[in-house]
């Protein structure tokens, strides 16, 4: 992260959605590449190209079990007159001394096993007797059961095309190809592709480490007995799971009670093993907001440019916010409010792109689209704030799902999108277009 500090702006500046998150992403910077083995890299984001140093298949090799025959041998078979040949041997998969296949002759071949030198196609054993002098098999006999098999004469009832049922030398990604490009984040198809080519390790920006702590006396972890005015933390769980569903390894504090030397020495405890802080709670005006209390004065000389500045953004849900670096490597640290909704919305509009970001990710927003409000009624939004309500998207129309309150933690569950409703637009009515932010 860079070092600068957030940008001075005043006690009252109202911040708009759009200059928050472009202050945040302005000062976050992607990690620093590291070398890593492939299992450890899964999620990783690659920072150069990847070429092919072998082709893939690396040889030709049957895509079938059968036999590897001359084509003008079995031109013309049929079940009733078949072709008959001579079986000189078996070849396996991964077998380095290959026969020879002469006029007259076979080679039982199984699938992925080298292309013979002088056989020119590959001969289903379903299109042949298996060695039994009977009518065609459904299959080979075990060799360990049946190890005449490999030998004596197989009768060939179809004919078949140069080159059936062989996979080509290169017919996959041949040398030199570029096999992925820098940007690519590797799921498990990609992983199966580098090592496919011979690559154990490789070059990736590693996945972020975030934390996340909630804060307030009266959270109480699930599986507890509740007490009187206790609730159970759900956001921290909603935000770890959030993280971890954006790409980061994120790790969930427990709930920090409000005090704020409590707070702010748990939050430098868990600096070791964060790139990125995320607390969700005590960002308001209220006398027990212990982030803003615990946080605004953070930086000190020894320090320089850390510290966390406390902002009102012209949105709902999610007015109160807060960003900022902290510690000797200046952490980003992305202070949430309490709110459930309010905290969510936060998340998806600020921490994710923050998160991707880190990852190295050209594209770091969710997919956003138009669609046709369906709805019983107009929406009304406040003058001059940007709000997010929550929605469920259906072939291009978005139903609002549940009230404004930002407390309604199960409508937010049936929820799979964002409604936009601008600045400068107090009234939606049904049937208008909106802009709909896709969450998954």
């Amino acid at each position: 992260m860079s070092s600068a500090a957030p940008r001075a702006t005043g006690q009252d500046h109202l911040w708009s959605v759009d200059e928050h998150l472009e202050d945040i992403l302005a000062t976050v910077r992607p990690l620093e590449p590291i070398e890593l083995q492939l299992l450890d890299a899964q999620g990783c984001v690659l920072v150069e190209d990847v070429t092919v140093p072998v082709s893939l298949p690396p040889f030709d090799n049957s895509s079938m079990d059968g036999y590897a025959v001359r084509v003008a041998d079995v031109a013309g078979a049929s079940e009733e007159y078949p072709a008959v040949l001579e079986v000189v041997g078996d070849v396996a998969a991964g077998q380095a001394d290959l026969l020879h296949v002469g006029p007259g002759q076979a080679a039982r071949i199984m699938t992925g096993a080298p292309l013979p030198p002088g056989a020119e196609t590959v001969v289903p054993v379903e299109w042949t007797d298996g060695g039994l002098g009977e009518g065609p098999v459904s299959g080979m006999r075990a060799r360990a059961l049946a190890p005449e098999g490999a030998s004596g004469q197989v009768r060939v009832h179809r004919p078949a095309e140069a080159r059936a049922h062989v996979r080509a030398k290169g017919s996959d990604v041949k040398a030199g190809d570029r096999a992925l490009e820098a940007g690519t984040v590797l799921g498990p198809p990609q992983i199966a592709l580098l090592a496919a080519i011979g690559r154990g390790t490789v070059r990736v920006r590693p996945r972020p480490r975030v934390v996340v702590l909630s804060t307030g006396s009266e959270l109480v972890q699930p599986g507890e007995e509740l007490r009187s005015g206790q609730i159970y933390d759900s956001n921290s769980f909603a935000l770890t799971a959030a993280a971890r569903d954006a790409g980061a390894l994120a790790y969930r504090v427990g709930a920090v009670a409000d005090d704020a030397e409590t707070l702010r020495s748990t939050i430098e405890d868990q600096l070791i093993r964060a790139d990125l802080l995320v607390t969700t709670g005590g960002v308001s005006v209220g006398a027990y907001d212990v982030v803003k209390e615990a946080l605004s004065h953070v930086g000190d000389e020894d320090e320089p440019g850390s510290g966390v500045e406390f902002r009102k953004l012209a949105m709902q849900p999610g007015k109160p916010q807060g960003f900022g670096s902290i510690g000797p490597d200046h952490t980003p640290l992305l202070a949430l409010p309490g709110n459930p909704v309010s905290s969510y919305v936060s998340f998806e509009l600020f921490v994710r792109p923050a998160i991707r970001t880190l990852m190295g990710l050209k594209d770091v927003h969710r997919p956003r689209v138009t669609a046709t409000l369906s709805a019983d009624r107009a929406l009304g939004s406040p003058k001059g704030r940007r709000q997010f309500l929550r929605g469920a998207y259906a072939d291009g129309a978005v139903t609002p799902v549940g009230g404004t309150g930002s407390h309604l933690v199960a409508a937010l569950a049936q929820a799979d999108a964002l409604i936009v409703v601008p600045e400068d637009v107090e009234s939606v009515e049904p049937g208008a277009e909106v802009e709909v932010v896709l969450l998954g």
